[in-house]
């Protein structure tokens, strides 16, 4: 199946032009492409690899914040660098890698933007200093606002500047946090002009430089809502949502505010539609009256007419979902299909989180086909149909293009059965087909959308399954015709009744469509595939270890099913090697079995609490590592070989590009007499410092021990 264009036929147009904060009449659909702690699932390099999938149903994906933080364990929110995009899901390449793949299918990228706060480079009041295309940025304490962190950084700063540690010239900004306080990091005073024309050049470099579609702004109660519309009118992009957890009207004022120009700038994520849905299902709302199903109304700024363009709605994010025992938070614990069969029924951009996906992915799919086939937007109109009985369940419709609607109805699963559907929604059941149901909820497209359809979306499944196929249509004796093979159905092809299933065993593309006499409309089209499909094919994983001078080298492997290969710890020594791009390669092959496998590594020497590196996940292709001399929690960094990189040799002191006696007269004239220029390949035991230990190591490394 192709991506379908993006609804938005402004998309070519100048972004200058079409900067309003969230487009009118919008179509798409939005993923947070990334749970908390979701390192293993949402690396760049595996995202990318979910492509070709991801992008036939979401036209925007949010990734986490992608700048550098000092931590390969962080989620992006203590953000240091600015244009630095190395991050603990991949680097600057393989984002922009990221970042093209899904632009070319027609799906935008939208950066987490966390600039409320910053993280400092060496004490509590400075910060790193970059350089981008050739101009210096610096933030400085004059920078951060008077009475960040409830005034103790202030009362730290005063303290270091009586102990002598702290120039006296350095001060705070005289003006107060703009919005709330955060004590975790320095509020950042967006007064400054300097903190200002930094930020509008970052996000100008994620929207200009990286190609970001969008962004989405951290933290938005910290800092006036005028300063979002004046980054965006900066950078010139097309979508903009904050996070502000407040009530409506406060989102609304917040949104008001939101201008440049007097055009509105940026849309927000619907808090009080999320509020909502999480009291139904949890049975309650935080004043503790009792709510069910029966009490889920059309609210939020979806239910608004002039603020509904800018409600991106949402069921679950990072901050609300179930972390751990000490971090609960306040997530759905049950109903999940329930909550994103509603959300991607009514008004709004709806924005799938990805545990949900990964859950629940062939229904969500499924969900989304509807709600496209409809013509379901951010601007639609909705309407509730309401039943006396006391039911936990309500039905909703939304009306979409060219008069077409979906229709949901959700709640407890006990109640949705054929009898009291059929009697209290009968007004559903006249005037649209069931197309969709699964737990607590069912699905239903008018007839006026005169097409085939069928229940089981695109994509790969484990298992033999039946495809249900249904005539969406106000024809009371319409067939149905398919095939198997991707021909398009004409009247002699398979004729069934709509209801019939058909049983997919293999890979194969079906299209169906509604027969009439002999003419054949509305035809639609499913691929399916199966998990494991794919040939056996063999990749070779190279690795460089000069930089850390290890001999022996071992690899240490396991696979996507948590199998070890070649051993257990530390693995095998790998000898066999090859010369790429002038340097010399240990090189060991590897066989995957299908699509669906991937090999990890954690490179190491092998003796008993001897240096190894961090883990190395998703190998699929040929790769390039090398083993640098950085560190993180003790660990080797592992960076990809790009062409050109430049590896110096751990003891090639003279850099010369060999490691010879002549090093060790290098290193031995410096120790006496420091004037001799060294690089961090001097630290060749890499403890820090030069020592008379390297020269040992020196010795060690021409013994090739």
């Amino acid at each position: 199946m192709k991506k379908k264009l993006l609804l938005l036929a402004a998309a070519v147009m100048p972004l200058l032009g079409l900067a309003q904060g969230w487009p009118d009449n919008y179509g798409g659909v939005m993923m947070q492409a990334f749970s908390w702690n979701s390192f293993s699932d949402t690396r760049w390099v595996k995202l990318t690899e979910q492509a070709e999938e991801i992008s036939q149903y979401f036209d925007l994906l949010w990734i986490p914040q992608s700048g550098w933080t000092g931590s390969s364990g962080s989620m992006g929110y203590d953000v240091k660098y600015y244009f630095n995009q190395k991050s603990a899901f991949g680097t600057e390449s393989e984002l922009r890698e990221l970042i093209n793949t899904y632009k070319a299918l027609g799906t935008g990228m939208i950066a987490d933007v966390v600039v409320n706060h910053r993280g400092n480079a060496s004490n509590w009041v400075d910060f790193p200093v970059e350089t981008y295309n050739g101009v210096t940025y610096t933030m400085t304490a004059a920078d951060i606002c008077r009475n960040d962190d409830g005034g103790n950084t202030a009362t730290w700063l005063a303290q270091q500047q009586a102990l002598g540690n702290i120039p006296a010239t350095v001060s705070l900004s005289s003006n107060y946090d703009e919005g709330e306080d955060w004590g975790g990091m320095r509020d950042l005073d967006h007064k400054s002009e300097n903190v200002r024309n930094i930020i509008k050049a970052y996000v100008s470099f994620l929207a200009n430089d990286l190609g970001y579609t969008g962004f989405r702004y951290d933290m938005t109660r910290g800092f006036w809502a005028n300063r979002v519309a004046e980054y965006n009118a900066t950078a010139g992009v097309q979508f903009s949502v904050g996070e502000n957890w407040s009530s409506q009207n406060e989102i609304q004022t917040w949104i008001d505010n939101c201008k440049w120009n007097g055009v509105n700038m940026s849309a927000s994520f619907d808090f009080p539609f999320r509020y909502t849905v999480r009291d139904v299902i949890r049975g309650k709302n935080d004043a503790g009256s009792t709510k069910t199903w029966k009490d889920l109304t059309i609210g939020g700024l979806m239910a608004s007419s002039a603020f509904k363009r800018y409600s991106v709605t949402f069921v679950e994010n990072h901050d609300t979902q179930y972390r751990d025992e000490n971090n609960q938070n306040d997530p759905i614990r049950k109903d999940t299909l329930a909550a994103n069969a509603y959300l991607l029924t009514m008004p709004g951009t709806p924005c799938v989180f990805l545990p949900h996906w990964k859950a629940y992915k062939q229904e969500i799919k499924n969900m989304i086909d509807i709600r496209k086939a409809v013509g379901v937007t951010n601007t639609s109109t909705a309407q509730k149909y309401t039943i006396s009985k006391s039911y936990e369940m309500s039905g909703f419709k939304s009306t979409g293009a060219n008069g077409k609607a979906m229709y949901c109805v959700v709640g407890k699963q006990k109640y949705l059965k054929d009898n009291v559907i059929n009697q209290y929604y009968a007004t559903i059941i006249s005037e649209a087909v069931e197309v969709a149901k699964g737990y607590g909820y069912r699905l239903y497209m008018s007839k006026n959308c005169e097409t085939a359809w069928c229940d089981k979306a695109s994509g790969k499944y484990n298992a033999p399954f039946d495809a249900k196929l249904i005539a969406v249509t106000a024809s009371s004796n319409a067939q149905l015709v398919y095939t198997l093979d991707g021909s398009t159905p004409t009247a002699s092809s398979t004729n069934v009744a709509s209801g019939s299933t058909v049983h997919i065993t293999q890979p194969c593309t079906l299209k169906v469509g509604i027969l009439q006499g002999s003419t054949v409309s509305g035809v639609v089209t499913r691929e399916y595939n199966f998990s494991g499909q794919g040939s056996p094919r063999n990749i070779k994983i190279y690795v460089n270890a000069g930089m850390v001078g290890w001999n022996p080298v071992r690899y240490y492997t396991w696979d996507q099913d948590d199998q070890q290969h070649n051993g257990n710890w530390p693995g095998e020594v790998v000898t066999d090697t090859e010369t790429y791009d002038g340097y010399t390669w240990r090189v060991k092959e590897y066989t995957l079995a299908n699509d669906d496998c991937y090999m990890n590594f954690v490179f190491n020497t092998g003796i008993s609490g001897a240096p190894q590196t961090v883990d190395v996940r998703y190998a699929t292709t040929d790769k390039y590592y090398v083993i640098t001399s950085d560190k993180e929690d003790g660990k080797y960094i592992v960076r990809e070989y790009e062409p050109g990189m430049q590896i110096v040799l751990a003891g090639d002191v003279n850099l010369d590009g060999t490691v010879t006696a002549s090093d060790i007269t290098e290193l031995y004239n410096y120790l006496l007499n420091g004037d001799q220029t060294y690089v961090n390949s001097a630290d060749v035991n890499g403890d820090g410092d030069i020592t008379a230990a390297d020269i040992t190591a020196v010795y060690d490394i021409l013994l090739g021990s």
